[in-house]
């Protein structure tokens, strides 16, 4: 048998790590015995176990500890990470370190560093000043110093709120048959805090914002300062813009819920529209562009990136057609939010989710139970997924925020 020590610590009892790493043993076919095992009795006391863990060979055992790494287990005899030079730009040397969404820390010179940047699906490259932080394989320069293997490699799963919130139940399942008010309240309030705080909140929007006719909701949102960056594509926009020239989205009357004459073409009218004033902001100036949601982003100064994909017509010309741009552009954006509001856009959303460390609550609404069902599935846990139509809930939201003044 080859026997390992190996150590966990944190909040290993109530966010149920322990267990989950025993469990994780014996699924690989090894055996663990507790060495010792100690529980914080404040909430600021972390809890610590050292495991004793066997397996028949050594491959068992590498597997094992590779397996193990996703909850922050570390070898007790603890050696530094591994680093290789990258040797071409754009790719990452063999065995390279696959980062998570979790806080994660680097051991070099027999130190601890925290990685900056945390994302998921990046690698791990040391700085000129000797710390560490993630990158994204395109990024990566012939020369730079990766981090290869698990060894010296310790993650630190987000831990539980100690007092019971809803979120925390809401959170365990995709279902429509949720309190909805009693999570919009409580996403309020997150908000509201993330407001005082002087913290940005990220919406990711999708043009069913406009279908639906919420766009008054949340140019309301906007406007008292509850929004201070939008990532969207090329429909919200369009449709918007569309919406405040023709009162139609995808020709559909919203006054009156009816197709317009004509009404096929207003989108491709509304980019043309935009196209010849130069812009988005310039339509604003020029007073082309009056209401709306790119009118209230132009007007607030509202951070905005809208990505282009292979379907857009047009597109608008503030549309960023060069998608690594486009997630580039994103990624710098959403590192330092205090909340994000993913609402009804697919592509988008998982791809913000894939941005964002684990520490940075999120809201997820749509109509398609598979949207949240994806986002958890990719390993963004801090969401919220709220199943339910796109007005109904902004309203909902205004109403909320409102009544905390």
């Amino acid at each position: 048998m080859v026997t390992e020590i190996v150590s966990l610590e944190g909040h290993i009892i109530d966010s149920a790590l322990l267990g989950k790493v025993m469990d994780d043993v014996i699924a690989q076919g090894g055996e663990c015995d507790v060495l010792e095992v100690h529980v914080g009795r404040t909430r600021a006391e972390r809890s610590h176990a050292r495991i004793e863990v066997r397996t028949e060979t050594l491959e068992n055992m590498q597997q094992l500890l590779d397996a193990l790494t996703k909850h922050g287990v570390i070898w007790h005899a603890a050696a530094d990470a591994e680093l290789v030079t990258a040797d071409i730009d754009g790719a990452f040397p063999e065995h390279f370190y696959a980062t998570t969404n979790q806080q994660t820390y680097v051991r070099h010179g027999e130190q601890w560093h925290e990685v900056a940047l945390q994302e998921m699906d990046c690698g791990i490259v040391q700085q000129d000043d000797g710390g560490f932080r993630c990158i994204p394989v395109t990024h990566v320069r012939a020369g730079q110093s990766i981090v290869v293997g698990e060894q010296g490699v310790r993650v630190v799963p987000q831990a539980r709120a100690r007092e019971r919130q809803v979120f925390e139940f809401m959170n365990s399942e995709v279902s429509t048959e949720k309190p909805k008010n009693t999570i919009i309240r409580n996403c309020a309030m997150q908000i509201h805090a993330a407001r005082r705080d002087g913290k940005q909140l990220l919406l990711v929007g999708g043009p069913a914002i406009v279908h639906t006719g919420a766009v008054e909701h949340v140019v309301h949102l906007i406007e008292q300062g509850y929004i201070q960056i939008l990532f969207a594509g090329n429909a919200l926009a369009t449709h918007d813009i569309e919406h405040a020239l023709y009162g139609t989205s995808l020709g559909i009357s919203l006054e009156k819920a009816t197709p317009s004459h004509g009404g096929h073409a207003h989108h491709i009218r509304a980019i043309n529209t935009i196209r010849r004033c130069g812009g988005i902001p310039q339509a604003v100036e020029q007073g082309v562009l009056t209401s709306g949601i790119m009118h209230a982003c132009v007007r607030h100064n509202v951070e905005m990136v809208l990505a282009g994909s292979i379907r857009d017509d047009g597109p608008l010309p503030d549309v960023l057609t060069d998608v690594m741009v486009a997630q580039d552009r994103m990624r710098a954006l959403a590192r330092d939010v205090g909340y994000v509001m993913m609402v009804a856009t697919g592509l988008h959303s998982i791809a913000t989710g894939n941005l964002l460390p684990s520490w940075i609550p999120a809201l997820c609404v749509d109509i398609s139970p598979s949207i949240l069902t994806k986002l958890s599935d990719r390993g963004s846990f801090q969401t919220i997924g709220l199943v339910t139509d796109v007005e109904p809930f902004f309203r909902s939201l205004v109403a909320e925020l409102e009544a905390l003044g």
